[in-house]
């Protein structure tokens, strides 16, 4: 019941506070320890696939080892501590505010600055290339961000906090920026990074499916199309490499009756994917919010969903 309280906290001071940058963050330390690793290899010039399997072992062991550690020492201080301390490692792993604060930096730069600020904002967000982008293919590319997010930034490490608190949730963050740093199908990291892309395609299989239908449950709180979130969701949830992307972003795609996906540029490699949606008009600034709209709501509903589903269970 206590960590039932301290998720809703949790939540709670992700939506008011997000990521402040100044602030110390695990997520932030591990993606330091990945860069230092590839920084290694650029010097030992191991294995592709050996050094992707030892990078994976190694960045998931420490990140569970360590925040398990941690969770032990406090709670052999006082329970007070003990909860602050879950409660906080908690509330790093949700991304909800952060996320929808840089696609909102995004939305800014398009409706008040340049396009060259547009793509260097959106830059920040995703891993292609934004040298070039137009602003219809920024905006697309913002909420195609926000909707794959919306499933390993919120509903995947929510859902990992009910099953095992920060320990569990942790892990699936660490396996997740494996995948956002290496797992690219690029000549550079089509090697090192197979291990990290599998095993996040397993371990998301899930939350990617809960998050296609929260959302199709949000797109009725928001107002938007909910036929066409339904029936493109069902339709084009597998036109993604990924077996995992498309699935959230075919329901946004359909609930804003827009079309996503396209030729993109990652590390200076062309990747061809296939387009998501139906074009029924031009994709506008305005979609950039809603799609934002659309993340809070199904992290609302995930939230009750978990929680319901957690005291049944604690009841009977």
């Amino acid at each position: 019941m206590i960590a039932i309280i301290s998720i809703f906290i949790a939540v709670i001071l992700d939506w008011l506070i997000g990521d402040p940058y100044h602030w110390p963050h695990p997520i932030k330390w591990i993606g330091n320890y990945i860069y230092f690793c590839l920084k290694q290899q650029e010097k030992w010039k191991l294995n592709g696939y050996l050094f992707g399997a030892l990078l994976w072992i190694t960045t998931v062991s420490l990140t569970g080892g360590i925040s398990y550690g941690v969770l032990w020492s406090v709670q052999q201080l006082h329970s007070i501590v003990y909860w602050i301390v879950w409660t906080y490692l908690a509330y790093t792993t949700l991304a909800a505010k952060s996320l929808a604060f840089e696609a909102m930096k995004v939305y800014r730069t398009l409706v008040y600055g340049t396009i060259e600020e547009a793509r260097y904002q959106v830059g920040m967000i995703v891993g292609r290339d934004t040298t070039e982008l137009t602003k219809e293919e920024i905006r697309n590319a913002t909420i195609e961000t926000v909707a794959e997010n919306t499933s390993d930034g919120v509903i995947g490490p929510l859902l990992c906090l009910f099953i095992g608190g920060p320990v569990l949730a942790m892990i699936y963050k660490a396996i997740n920026t494996l995948d956002s740093m290496v797992g690219y199908k690029t000549e550079k990291y089509k090697q090192m990074g197979f291990v990290s892309a599998k095993i996040d395609d397993i371990v998301n299989l899930i939350p990617a499916r809960l998050t296609w239908l929260l959302l199709m449950l949000a797109s009725v709180v928001c107002q938007l199309n909910v036929k066409q979130a339904i029936m493109i969701g069902i339709r084009d949830r597998y036109q993604h490499a990924s077996p995992n992307s498309a699935f959230p972003e075919s329901v946004v795609a359909g609930a804003l009756g827009i079309q996503l996906g396209g030729t993109h540029v990652y590390h200076g490699q062309v990747i061809e994917k296939p387009m998501i949606g139906e074009k029924q008009r031009e994709v506008d600034n305005q979609d950039i919010l809603s799609t934002i709209q659309l993340l809070f709501i199904s992290n609302a509903l995930a939230l009750m969903l978990f929680t319901v589903t957690a005291l049944s269970i604690y009841i009977f």
